[in-house]
């Protein structure tokens, strides 16, 4: 099996860190751009994606600035972290990406997660 490695992105989000993080952190809010479903259970997301459903614990949260998963059925040294990063000169708003995966899907993970967050950017209407 490949090695998965981690790679990072960021992405460009008009909205407060406050407004963006309940998209980020709240079941509500991530099931309306990141998943179908999503329900939150003894510090466990499950996320549904058609009749397909992955768990996640949540690892870290720091309020409205990240948050950070690890897939119960994934790699150890694996997890996605969604962080919020705000310029202190513009105070420009980014949500920065860190995933993992391999090298032979990585372009296929940056589309996924480019197609996800132009959903969650036209959700927040920014």
């Amino acid at each position: 099996m490949a090695e998965k490695k981690k790679f990072t992105l960021e992405y460009e989000v008009k909205s407060s860190p406050r407004i963006l993080y309940t998209f980020i952190s709240e079941p509500n809010g991530l099931s309306q751009w990141f998943a179908d479903d999503v329900n939150f259970r003894d510090q466990v997301y499950t996320f549904t994606w058609d009749d397909e459903q992955l768990k996640a614990k949540l690892v870290s949260i720091k309020e409205n600035k990240l948050v950070k998963f690890k897939w119960l059925d994934d790699e150890p040294q694996c997890y996605f972290e969604m962080e919020i990063v705000q310029d202190e000169l513009t105070n420009d708003v980014a949500l920065s990406i860190t995933d993992f995966t391999t090298d032979d899907l990585l372009a296929e993970k940056k589309l996924i997660w480019d197609n996800q967050i132009d959903y969650l950017i036209s959700v927040l209407g920014a």
